[in-house]
């Protein structure tokens, strides 16, 4: 996926997790961040990051904040959005037949609902949820850097929809590159790193989707599945 009307500027501070104050070319402005997560190890005062101005009438403001460097010089897409986005353009080029997006089973929505049709005539379904991971420590991802109940129910559904006969993965988009393993952030959520034990163990297929990300690019480098 690309972005449009890229500007870089400097971070200068974050007043709640919606907004940032931030520097383009010497005039502060005040940005909407694309992520509400904490990304306290990112957002630091100094820093380089990158906007996009979408253009869409009636907005507060006008540049949403997408990506950022940091300190190491790693480049991070920090859009939450993003993750499903570039999942759903990737999906379209494997070879299902049906890819829906926002699926509802159970008491959920689970992102992507999708089928494929074997020669013989065999239809198989899928259902994957998808999590964008922005944390990094020591070259490794972690998942979440917030408490994430909600995500802790979907993995249990996707549990349930395997012994129901769906082929079904938890899938993490990491949003850096050089990154290729996502591991449970216990020390944020205890009860999601015991979600994912219990998820592997009954089946549920974890993929760690591989990034490479420019100002105003983020793009799976994985193969087919």
């Amino acid at each position: 996926m690309k972005y449009k009307n890229i500007t870089r500027a400097v971070f200068l501070n974050r007043p709640n997790r919606f907004i940032a104050e931030v520097d383009i070319d010497g005039q502060k402005e005040i940005v909407h961040v694309k992520n509400t997560g904490r990304c306290k190890e990112l957002l630091i005062p100094g820093c380089e990051i990158w906007l996009t101005a979408p253009g869409t009438p009636g907005r507060k403001t006008k540049y949403d904040l997408v990506a950022v460097r940091k300190n190491t010089g790693v480049l991070f897409n920090i859009d939450s959005q993003a993750p499903n986005k570039v999942v759903k353009e990737w999906l379209e080029k494997q070879n299902y037949t049906k890819v829906v997006p926002e699926y509802r089973y159970g008491e959920s929505r689970i992102d992507f609902y999708m089928e494929k049709l074997d020669k013989d005539g065999t239809l198989h379904k899928y259902l994957m949820e998808v999590k964008g991971c922005t944390l990094e420590i020591d070259g490794i991802g972690y998942f979440p850097d917030a408490p994430t109940d909600r995500g802790v129910r979907h993995i249990r559904e996707l549990m349930k929809a395997k012994e129901e006969g769906f082929n079904t993965a938890l899938a993490f988009v990491i949003q850096m590159d050089g990154v290729t393993e996502v591991r449970a952030y216990t020390k944020m959520h205890p009860e999601f790193g015991i979600a994912m034990e219990d998820a592997k163990k009954a089946g549920v297929e974890i993929l760690f989707l591989r990034c490479h990300v420019e100002p105003d690019q983020l793009e799976i480098l994985r193969g087919k599945i």
